[in-house]
């Protein structure tokens, strides 16, 4: 995916650009979020990433839930779609990310103990106490959990 996002980049610069891309909630015993600490912002966001091409949203939770946390995990439920809002990067790049959220369980890995390429370190944290986020869908992906979680009496 990343040569594609390339390609497109070559071709229209930092002109802001739509990109699909799917997250995934996980909770520990306590009801609190796993979220990566980024390479690129410095700072927090849910562990996921852009769909490549061909791609459900599904599918590039589960990758990009392991690439970012070293976790494998499976998709429990679908929390929203998210389309609001953009994210101007470093590099001066600016997209309006359309992302899907889903609730995740872990079904094997193991959480990352080192720095990656794209995740410096992984923290739970209680969602009303969260640590500067990547921009504001992410907090509102977050709140929507909340939400989510007072309506479902299961606990995950």
């Amino acid at each position: 995916m990343a040569n594609y996002i390339k390609e497109i980049r070559a071709l229209v610069g930092h002109k802001p650009i739509f990109l699909n891309c799917a997250g995934g909630i996980l909770l520990n015993d306590q009801q609190q979020v796993l979220l990566n600490l980024r390479t690129d912002t410095h700072n927090w966001s849910l562990p996921g990433g852009y769909l490549e091409y061909g791609e459900s949203f599904a599918e590039a939770c589960v990758r990009e839930y392991k690439e970012d946390s070293g976790i494998d995990v499976k998709v429990v439920a679908p929390i929203g779609l998210f389309d609001r809002g953009e994210t101007v990067y470093p590099n001066g790049d600016v997209t309006q990310t359309i992302a899907e959220l889903f609730l995740v369980e872990a079904v094997g890995g193991h959480q990352l103990e080192q720095a990656t390429d794209e995740t410096l370190k992984l923290a739970y944290f209680d969602l009303d106490n969260l640590p500067p986020l990547l921009n504001q869908q992410t907090a509102d992906m977050l709140a929507a959990t909340a939400e989510y979680l007072k309506d479902h009496t299961t606990h995950f």
